[in-house]
């Protein structure tokens, strides 16, 4: 039986400022990640001066989860849409929690 390949959904890269950059990578996988329930394999990552303070991703065996600053959570993951909104508010709550004036 032949495996079908995963499926390039996004991949970008979002310059914030000249110390904070975002990535984002969503594949459309024929069969679920072992530990998540759908069809898509994600990582998305927000890195400030070259150290990963948010993280959402859904490694194998390990599902949907998230990580900000040191702390791991699970994440529900609904629709990719949704994911990149709850992503986005994670780095703005993140720099609001982090600035420094």
């Amino acid at each position: 039986m032949a495996t079908m390949k995963a499926t390039l959904i996004a991949q970008s890269r979002i310059v914030y400022s000249t110390h904070a950059f975002a990535e984002l990578v969503l594949w459309r996988v024929a069969t679920p990640v072992p530990g998540s329930a759908h069809e898509y394999k994600y990582r998305l990552a927000y890195v400030v001066d070259s150290v990963c303070v948010v993280r959402y991703d859904n490694e194998v065996g390990k599902g949907d989860h998230r990580h900000v600053g040191a702390a791991e959570n699970a994440y529900t993951f609904s629709t990719p849409e949704r994911l990149i909104v709850d992503f986005q508010n994670d780095i703005a709550r993140w720099n609001d929690e982090n600035s420094s004036s």
